[in-house]
């Protein structure tokens, strides 16, 4: 996630939904007193190598340590105040009402059933012993798709964010939100992440019936939010 004061913008970054690349290109314009929350190392070497900044003012101060916080130190891991996948609920009482109504909030969601099988081969390309897609979706794991999907950008049940943007007309939708935060320059997309499927056809031709209408039932609320279809 990335929360620029110098643009006024708070990034939510959503799961299978190219918030990585997203999150490196926004990098570009970010100042010394924005935040930008860390990546995977590989990820962050893309980042490093483009020139822009990389994680920053994302960990807790001193006083927001407790004891557990204090243990964990002792063993080098320091508390994070921002996260990757920190969704609007985690974000909006630690920036403050006036920051929250004045920022332009802004993420991105997926057609569900593109979205899972995308997850499907991104969690199991490093699994030599990979489960069934059938046995994916089945699965706990399914579960963090959601929490980091709608999850993310609504609050109570309601869209908390300004704007949420397709996957689908990805690069027309950032530069809309580009010309509308007065960006100087279109965002430069490195579409991390992106080799890890080689599988390349269609949802629609790699989901059975069944598991068409498991997802259908898991995330019926993106899909009457956004008016998905399979």
């Amino acid at each position: 996630m990335i929360i620029s004061h110098q643009h006024k913008f708070i990034f939510i970054k959503t799961e299978k939904t190219a918030g990585t690349s997203i999150e490196i290109a926004l990098s570009r314009f970010c100042g010394p007193a924005d935040i930008i929350t860390p990546i995977s190392p590989d990820d962050e070497a893309t980042r490093r190598e483009k020139g822009y900044r990389g994680p920053q003012n994302h960990l807790a101060p001193p006083w927001e340590y407790g004891w557990s916080d204090l243990r964990a130190l002792s063993k080098g891991r320091r508390k994070l105040r921002f996260y990757n996948h920190a969704p609007a609920s985690h974000i909006r009482p630690l920036v403050g009402a006036d920051v929250w109504r004045d920022y332009f909030k802004f993420c991105f969601e997926r057609n569900p059933w593109d979205r899972v099988v995308s997850a499907y081969y991104w969690k199991s390309a490093s699994n030599q012993h990979r489960r069934s897609l059938s046995d994916f979706i089945d699965s706990e794991k399914i579960l963090s798709l959601k929490q980091r999907g709608v999850g993310a950008y609504t609050i109570d049940g309601k869209v908390a964010v300004d704007r949420i943007c397709r996957f689908e007309t990805l690069v027309e939708d950032l530069e809309e939100v580009r010309l509308h935060l007065k960006l100087p320059e279109p965002l430069d997309l490195p579409f991390a992440k992106s080799t890890s499927r080689h599988d390349k056809r269609s949802y629609c031709e790699i989901l059975s019936d069944a598991d068409r209408d498991k997802v259908q039932r898991l995330f019926s609320d993106e899909i009457v939010l956004m008016e998905y279809a399979f």
